[in-house]
């Protein structure tokens, strides 16, 4: 496992990682045999110093530094924290390529930017923790090389530190988050779910869990989680998350999560080319996990409640047919015409509960519709509400995080397009075009107007993003939004 540390030692590590622009060689901080070295492969032009760029140069020198390793950050004005964890992600990148298990980051070297130690300690950690993460749970031998990163010649050792810890925090939801999306279906049902949750649950304190099971969904009058898993042999959970700082009395913040395990597309059934692709619906409840885990390790102010509705989306018998109507927990019916909507009928029944605590706002993440891969490909997360300030805040927040969002429409157009002539509301437009739009249209429906609330529509940026983020794997879950979200509730009530 990889470990980021502070050190202040003499002692020789293999490689030393320097962080380039154009303006590096001209670093007072740098040695001076290292600064010349720098100079030479621009004008050479060996090494441009182009953001992502990266150049291992092995050495001789067995008494002091034996090799170099330079990852460009590009324009020095546009040097932000994402590019740092980017820069990071490619550098253990090359660090493995080039078997090294260890190095240091001269922290003086570091281009100078609007952030404090602190931050850049936290983005350094983050990106480094997240390009090290494997799956691991089928695969023998498959685990990152490198083994330790040590910080030099930081100003401020206690800040910097700190900036570590919840660097090395944030991380690990995210981590968390990709290791229970990146199983394979039938090892990661609804209930195994629930099951790895209250393992990670256990000893944080302020973190309480409540997990729901099928016949306590039943009795909570969820007709679209059922309707869902009607299909499945696997029972459904919904996984309530609630942490309580300790004499705090403001409201809560709310964050909601699909947690479809598996989706077959039910009667609707889907292509064949992929599907093994839908095991990672269940992306925004596993972000859900991950960042409320992430806010209770970090002991945040802020009260936060985490609620994922877990299920799968089989065809059997038993399975809802298109033309069934469900009721939602919140009385209003539910015409289904197409199953592989199903995303939406859980999140009725988690969105209606979760108006029922009263928060400050709420949020949803889910991996909801192929439409927001055709407007946002799998570069921006598309953020639906009708609430200004949260969605600046949203913005804020994912500046900050680095993670990609995007305003899309919600109109009352979107909403008549979604009504149903024998029931409330049907689960697919009556119109043509603007899918996203139209399923963020039908989750208003079970949401009070008197709380403000958003609908993130992750189905691009959830996984298979390593062609954008060093950082991330092929194939793989990109925990997105965890992040974010962690930054939200770190400054809710700014």
């Amino acid at each position: 496992m990889l470990k980021l540390m502070l050190s202040s030692s003499s002692k020789p590590y293999p490689c030393q990682l320097v962080f380039a622009s154009k303006e590096t060689a001209k670093n007072p901080s740098l040695a001076a045999s290292l600064s010349r070295r720098i100079k030479n492969l621009y004008q050479q032009k060996i090494f441009k110093g182009t953001n992502n760029e990266a150049l291992f140069i092995p050495s001789e020198n067995t008494h002091k530094i034996k090799h170099l390793l330079l990852v460009g950050l590009g324009d020095p004005s546009t040097i932000n924290l994402e590019k740092i964890r980017l820069a990071c992600g490619k550098a253990v990148r090359m660090l493995e390529t080039h078997q090294q298990h260890a190095a240091t980051i001269d922290f003086s070297t570091l281009p100078s930017i609007s952030q404090s130690e602190e931050q850049l300690a936290a983005a350094i950690t983050e990106g480094c923790l997240l390009s090290a993460y494997r799956f691991t749970k089928k695969k023998k031998n498959e685990t990152c090389s490198v083994k330790q990163i040590a910080l030099l010649k930081v100003q401020d050792r206690s800040s910097t530190q700190k900036g570590i810890q919840v660097g090395s925090v944030v991380a690990q939801g995210v981590n968390f988050t990709r290791w229970l999306a990146d199983h394979p279906p039938n090892l990661m049902s609804p209930s195994i779910l629930a099951k790895e949750t209250q393992k990670k649950c256990e000893n944080i304190p302020g973190l309480k869990l409540t997990i729901w099971n099928k016949a306590r969904i039943l009795k909570e009058n969820m007709g679209g989680i059922l309707g869902v898993s009607a299909g499945s042999s696997q029972e459904p959970r919904v996984i309530i998350m609630e942490y309580r700082p300790k004499g705090s009395t403001t409201k809560p913040i709310c964050f909601v999560g699909k947690g479809l395990t598996f989706d077959a597309g039910g009667i609707s059934l889907k292509p064949p080319k992929n599907m093994d692709e839908m095991k990672f619906d269940m992306c925004g409840g596993a972000a859900v996990i991950g960042a409320m885990l992430a806010i209770a390790r970090l002991k945040l102010n802020q009260p936060a409640i985490g609620l994922v509705g877990a299920s799968e989306n089989m065809p059997d018998g038993n399975a809802v047919k298109p033309g069934d109507i469900l009721t939602a927990r919140n009385g209003k019916t539910m015409e289904v015409l197409n199953t592989d909507a199903e995303g939406r009928l859980v999140l009725a029944d988690i969105l209606s509960y979760a108006c029922e605590q009263k928060p400050e706002w709420i949020l949803d993440a889910a991996t909801l519709t192929g439409a927001i891969v055709v407007a946002l490909s799998n570069i921006y997360t598309g953020v639906f509400s009708r609430h200004s300030e949260l969605r600046n805040k949203i913005q804020k927040a994912s500046e900050i995080a680095g993670e990609k969002t995007w305003h899309m429409p919600l109109d009352d157009f979107h909403v008549k397009d979604m009504q149903s002539p024998i029931a409330d509301v049907a689960n697919i437009s009556s119109g043509g075009g603007g899918g996203s739009s139209t399923a963020a249209a039908f989750l208003e429906h079970f949401v009070d107007k008197k709380i403000p609330w958003a609908h993130l529509d992750i189905a691009g940026t959830a996984w298979n993003v390593s062609n954008r983020l060093s950082y991330c794997r092929p194939k793989a879950a990109s925990g997105v939004m965890v992040r974010t979200f962690v930054e939200l509730a770190r400054n809710a009530n700014r």
